[in-house]
């Protein structure tokens, strides 16, 4: 059996439409969709095999010239009735499997990853809005002396860009289009909307914020006790100053997260 009999189509099918067969029959197919015997993970294994030969130009031409000396010169090896032959074809079958399995759960452990990245931060972030609008530190401008306040100018700065470097990758990844056929043969053909438009989320992102800082003074009008206990710390007034700690706890949230990241590797 020729890969093209494999994904059911012609020698002269287009590549959409070998597209199209491998999409159909992988979601038929697909281990999340029905039960994972040896048998369906045999032919799952045919298929991805199948499209990633045809569905490479070069390699669907290398694939055509081979496939024609075979043609009426000899048995095939899809075809060969061999017991040895047949069970090396099971092995090839049952090693795509395994590879296609592990590289799913290696792609699936990389977006967590990713996702998280994201997340920690900006989570970090926002629940540091809140903590300043309660607190409202002053660690800055009530310094001892001039390094403290060039250190917390730094972590400041450094906080910033890793928070920009995340939500920009936050951005690229869920705010956009995506039809790559790898990232999940169970969607249908057309694109999937991965998440709200980019002007869309910074809005979402902008109004998370202010109510964050919001409801920090809130609190901080509820329990003033914090800065009456450490004046020289917490204050009662609202000063520009409050915007330096935000980034810097999302900073510390985030290397928390990368430790943590590492021990469980």
């Amino acid at each position: 059996m020729s890969y093209y009999d494999i994904l059911h189509v012609s020698p002269n099918a287009s590549s959409a439409e070998i597209k199209s067969a491998y999409r159909r029959l992988a979601r038929k197919l697909h281990p999340d969709s029905v039960s994972g015997s040896e048998d369906t993970a045999l032919k799952f294994a045919a298929i991805a095999e199948a499209y990633e030969v045809l569905g490479n130009h070069k390699e669907r031409a290398k694939y055509d010239q081979k496939l024609a000396e075979t043609t009426g010169g000899g048995e095939s090896i899809f075809d060969s009735s061999n017991p040895h032959i047949k069970r090396w074809r099971q092995m090839v079958y049952e090693k795509r499997y395994n590879d296609i399995i592990d590289r799913m759960i290696a792609d699936e452990r990389l977006e967590a990853m990713a996702f998280q990245k994201v997340v920690y931060p900006l989570t970090g972030f926002l629940i540091g809005t809140i903590l300043t609008g309660a607190l409202r530190p002053v660690l800055f401008s009530r310094s001892p002396s001039v390094v403290g306040q060039i250190a917390i100018g730094a972590l400041f700065l450094a906080s910033l860009i890793l928070l920009a470097r995340r939500l920009r990758d936050g951005f690229e990844r869920y705010t956009a289009y995506d039809d790559n056929i790898h990232d999940s043969i169970l969607d249908d053909d057309e694109p999937r909307f991965k998440g709200y438009s980019r002007y869309a989320t910074g809005g979402i992102l902008l109004f998370a914020i202010l109510v964050c800082f919001g409801l920090g003074l809130v609190i901080g009008e509820a329990l003033p006790q914090f800065s009456a206990a450490l004046p020289d710390i917490f204050s009662r007034q609202i000063s520009p100053e409050m915007l330096l700690y935000p980034p810097i706890v999302a900073f510390f949230v985030d290397i928390m997260h990368s430790i943590a990241a590492r021990i469980e590797k």
